[in-house]
């Protein structure tokens, strides 16, 4: 039992290390020159503009921030009420709140990989200033990380719901 705890706060440690770096790095599209996230484009290194209300489709930016930043509060939330939980429940009870919370993350997750995945095309067109060299690029890691945070986020929000508390 304490090998099964030992995984789960690992692998939930996990996510929320996921969930920052995909969150706050700058690699969401990459290219030689150039890498862009949720934040800012930066062309060579140095020249680094950030996103604001003048962008077109700011708002579309904005969702998918809020949402990635959610998906990380929530998941350190759920996190801490794990280890209120862990000691508060009786026996053979299930963290069904932790879950909940968790599953609540991964859904976060996942509505801010998808409307970056759709929208991104449209948003680099309509801002060529910004963008302008963005075209020849590809998803970068931190997009990756934000799917395998949503794969991570929503096997641990199982596994919370199928485990039980025993001795």
């Amino acid at each position: 039992m304490l090998v099964l705890l030992a995984f789960i706060i690992i692998f939930h440690i996990t996510s929320a290390a996921l969930l920052f770096v995909a969150t706050i790095d700058n690699a969401w599209w990459v290219g030689e020159e150039f890498f862009a996230d949720i934040w800012r484009v930066c062309v060579n290194n140095t020249n680094c503009t950030e996103l604001n209300d003048s962008v077109q489709d700011f708002s579309t930016v904005q969702a998918v921030q809020a949402t990635m930043i959610l998906s990380t509060i929530l998941c350190c939330i759920a996190f801490l009420i794990f280890v209120l939980q862990l000691f508060r429940l009786k026996q053979g009870e299930r963290f069904v709140l932790t879950s909940i919370i968790q599953l609540m993350a991964c859904l976060c997750v996942m509505i801010a990989a998808s409307i970056y995945t759709d929208r991104r095309k449209d948003i680099h067109e309509r801002n060529q200033e910004l963008y302008a060299q963005t075209s020849g690029g590809s998803f970068g890691y931190s997009f990756i990380l934000a799917w395998v945070a949503f794969a991570f986020t929503f096997i641990s929000g199982l596994m919370y719901l199928i485990l039980r508390k025993r001795k």
